[in-house]
């Protein structure tokens, strides 16, 4: 179940369980509730059986509305019958509430995915989210990081935590070659909604500082116009291009020869599995769930503490060793292919549908 305006790992994941029948043991419809008529056709472009509540707002009221009013929970209960549903998974915060007393009313069971650890932590989400996370039976962390915080904000829900991280679909995001891409700057390449928490003007301010390097930011978002005007006011509108919204960043990612991840407390990061999956080492900082995927020097550059002076020299650190980073990049692809790839997260999730099916 997604109750969602955009599009970002949680539903990215989500269309990855969906059509992996197979490996997941379960066969899935998704629940949408969605402003966004581009993340129903994500998932219609997919494939997915859309159980679909049509057009909604997204805003605090509606939230409220959605969550504890009689309607939509009648309407998604009746709907997860019609459909014979023997588990409800929740993806997002929208959906927890919801989620749970529509999983009631039909006689369900309940599992919930945590993407992040902020909606504790937020005193306009945290009592909801906790009231549905006391009535839900089984919980997925996407990282140890994530089921740290989880447990530090919500000590009783340990013994029904499990991790389980993102994975990448290894054929897609097939090994990238590297043949003439190491000449003139250094290509890094970033991907992201272009929003705060996700430090893009961190990593245009940190590439003021390395003149050896030229960025390219594939994504959409609010910020978009203050960062253009950023990197004209930090001396580097030359070196920085925007791309804007990109469906497929495989191109993106294979057309750099690093990457860069500048996020706050990344949860994990998905689009940092991608670019090692197609063979592209990354920097980023050395906080929330990257170290568990990014190995300093081996797969990537970590810079620690969270700082524009910490980024700028980890990226300079990708411009010294320019000539070893089709081996980091290798290794990355290795690591992939080890534990972060989509049918090792699905094994993961069958094993928790599994212990919920009736």
């Amino acid at each position: 179940m997604v109750v969602a305006g955009d599009i970002g790992g949680a539903e990215r994941l989500l269309v990855d369980l969906a059509t992996h029948g197979k490996a997941t043991g379960a066969a899935h419809a998704v629940a949408l509730f969605t402003p966004n008529p581009r993340l129903r056709a994500y998932f219609e472009r997919h494939g997915l059986e859309l159980l679909d509540r049509g057009p909604v707002r997204e805003n605090p009221l509606a939230y409220l509305w959605r969550s504890l009013g009689p309607r939509d929970a009648a309407w998604l209960a009746e709907a997860m019958r019609r459909w014979g549903a023997q588990i409800a998974h929740m993806h997002t915060l929208g959906s927890h509430v919801l989620g749970v007393r529509a999983a009631r009313r039909a006689g369900i069971r309940t599992l919930r995915t945590e993407h992040h650890y902020v909606h504790y932590e937020d005193p306009s989400a945290a009592v909801f989210t906790r009231w549905a996370l006391r009535r839900t039976e089984s919980i997925v962390a996407i990282s140890e990081f994530v089921r740290k915080k989880l447990l530090e904000l919500a000590p009783d829900a340990g013994p029904r935590v499990r991790v389980v991280r993102n994975g990448v679909d290894a054929e897609a995001f097939s090994l990238a070659p590297t043949e003439g891409l190491a000449s003139g700057l250094l290509r890094v390449a970033m991907a992201c909604r272009l929003e705060a928490w996700k430090g893009v003007d961190l990593a245009i301010t940190a590439l003021a500082e390395v003149p050896g390097a030229s960025l390219t930011v594939a994504g959409e978002g609010s910020q978009r116009a203050p960062l253009e005007r950023l990197a004209r006011e930090r001396g580097v509108g030359d070196r920085v291009r925007f791309l804007g919204r990109s469906e497929d960043v495989r191109e993106v990612f294979a057309d750099a020869e690093c990457t860069i991840n500048a996020s706050e407390q990344e949860p994990l990061g998905l689009s940092v599995l991608e670019s090692l999956a197609v063979g592209r080492p990354v920097v980023a900082f050395a906080e929330g769930g990257i170290p568990e995927i990014v190995d300093d020097g081996v797969t990537g550059f970590l810079a620690s503490p969270r700082s524009v002076a910490a980024l700028a020299r980890a990226l300079r650190r990708a411009v010294d060793a320019r000539s070893r980073l089709p081996a980091l990049g290798a290794s990355g692809r290795a690591f992939v292919d080890a534990g972060c790839t989509v049918q090792r997260m699905c094994a993961g999730y069958a094993t928790a549908y599994a212990e919920l099916a009736p």
